[in-house]
């Protein structure tokens, strides 16, 4: 098993998404023998901590979530702590000092990967610090790994980009998004690519529309400021959900090396029909926010933490979606996202035409959570004198002993990174594209001062009107 040798530097060491994502995924891959002899983790942060510190502070996150084993103390040892506000230079050079001892006395044959786990505003101050003061290596890789958001819109996302890029090339760059790091999204492409089957189940001719579904039982919680500046539609549908989209509706790649993939999935992207004027958008679009639960045991969204008393920002998002490609231009997507909701559901759901009226449509569904799992949806006879038609469900669920081996989220990512594999992480043009169809939606709802939201209660099914976008169309959303 080959022995990765490098040195991660954790920018937001002391962070919450450090403590439950990175640590616990990083002990995984220690534990697996992918990190043994030749590796450092350096975590930096404002707070003024030492080693020792730094690793009781990880040894307390794993015991929060995952068995640890008597190694336990070997992989904390390759753990060190540099306190470093990010703003001040001279504090680089202390860094710089401190990695080029662990480079040393590690053997890391000068391969770094830089974590910024911190507000988008504070990447390009880190990498033209990181640049400027020497810390970027000649021999071996330098690689950045960053967070979302990746701007706010498609200019200011151009404009970190630009910044980014004085210091790292595109092809260093590691946009994460962790919905790609899951197993199941993992077997879209093998599954789509391998089988002789699939090139039938994603005939665009036959399918009837594809619904995708990213609804959460949760609110906003301590995330008041964050969300009153994305709402729904930067946080979850501009990245997650349009990656999920093009993953299922992409032409297939002739290779699957890492730039054929994503220029695939650019391609797709770009294709997004934009709404042509506001009449358009509110036919196909539909935006609500969460208020109190009908038990009153749930707050409403404006009654959140940091949240505007007044605020029009949606929780809650439907849309009917089209590409502008000759195989896909009469199958629509239909895409929703919300909080508050009464269930916890993502999965996507390819829905294929009926051979018959009185004969249920065949569906194929692969829902993320919470049950991973895989399920075509037939049609059989009950064997009755009835004769009636009902659902047969063949289905693939990861096995219980399966899933606790399987590697988690952020753990498939940093090992792609690890390995130089940019196939799971987001191009820039993915991400431009993204944004310009974003902005399109904004755009038009400036020109009314943003449309009225569409009320639901906590823990509901969400807005009716998020039923009726599909309904009109005769079709219905797929709950189960």
């Amino acid at each position: 098993m080959k022995d990765y040798r490098l040195i991660m530097t954790i920018f937001g060491a002391s962070g919450d998404l450090a403590r439950r994502k990175l640590y616990p995924a990083l002990y995984q891959l220690y534990n697996k023998g992918f990190l043994a002899e030749h590796f450092a983790i350096i975590g930096t942060a404002r707070r003024e901590w030492d080693h020792d510190f730094f690793r009781q502070i990880i040894r307390e996150s794993l015991n929060e979530g995952i068995q640890v084993n008597d190694n336990i103390e070997a992989f904390l040892s390759h753990f060190y702590y540099q306190s470093n506000d990010v703003k001040q230079v001279e504090q680089y050079f202390d860094l710089k000092k401190l990695s080029h001892l662990l480079a040393k006395k590690y053997q890391t044959n000068g391969n770094q990967i830089f974590y910024i786990s911190l507000s988008p505003n504070l990447f390009p101050i880190i990498t033209s610090q990181l640049k400027e003061q020497g810390l970027l290596t000649k021999k071996g890789y330098n690689r950045l790994i960053i967070e979302k958001p990746f701007g706010y819109n498609e200019n200011s996302a151009e404009e970190l980009q630009a910044q980014l890029t004085q210091s790292f090339s595109e092809e260093q760059i590691y946009r994460i998004d962790h919905y790609l790091g899951k197993s199941i999204v993992n077997q879209i492409l093998p599954i789509r690519m391998n089988n002789f089957l699939s090139r039938f189940l994603w005939d665009p001719t036959h399918i009837d529309h594809i619904q995708i579904t990213l609804d959460e039982e949760l609110g906003v919680g301590e995330r008041g400021t964050y969300y009153e500046t994305s709402g729904v539609s930067r946080d979850m549908i501009q990245n997650h959900a349009l990656q999920l989209l093009t993953l299922v509706t992409m032409d297939l790649p002739e290779n699957t090396s890492n730039e054929s993939l994503r220029q695939k999935k650019i391609a797709r992207l770009k294709q997004l029909k934009h709404y042509a004027n506001l009449k358009d958008l509110k036919e196909h679009v539909v935006r609500g926010q969460y208020i109190m639960s009908k038990d009153q045991k749930e707050i409403a969204y404006r009654q959140e933490k940091n949240v505007a008393p007044d605020s029009k920002t949606e929780t809650y998002m439907a849309l009917k979606i089209g590409i502008d490609q000759e195989n896909w231009l009469h199958t629509p997507i239909y895409l929703r996202s919300g909080k508050q909701l009464n269930n916890k559901q993502t999965d996507i759901k390819i829905i294929y035409k009926k051979e018959a009226e009185n004969i249920p449509a065949n569906y194929l569904q692969i829902e993320l959570a919470p049950k991973p799992g895989i399920r075509l949806a037939l049609s059989q006879s009950d064997s009755t004198h009835c004769k009636e038609i009902k659902e047969l469900h063949l289905s693939y669920q990861l096995p219980h002993e399966l899933a606790k081996i399987i590697p988690g989220d952020y753990e498939k990512l940093l090992f792609d990174c690890m390995n130089g594999d940019l196939s799971n992480f987001a191009h820039f043009l993915e991400v431009k594209y993204a944004w310009q169809f974003i902005d399109s939606i904004h755009s038009l709802w400036q020109e009314e001062d943003i449309p009225d939201l569409a009320f639901y209660p906590a823990q509901s099914n969400g807005p009716e009107a998020g039923d009726w976008l599909i309904e009109k169309d005769h079709r219905f959303w797929f709950n189960e």
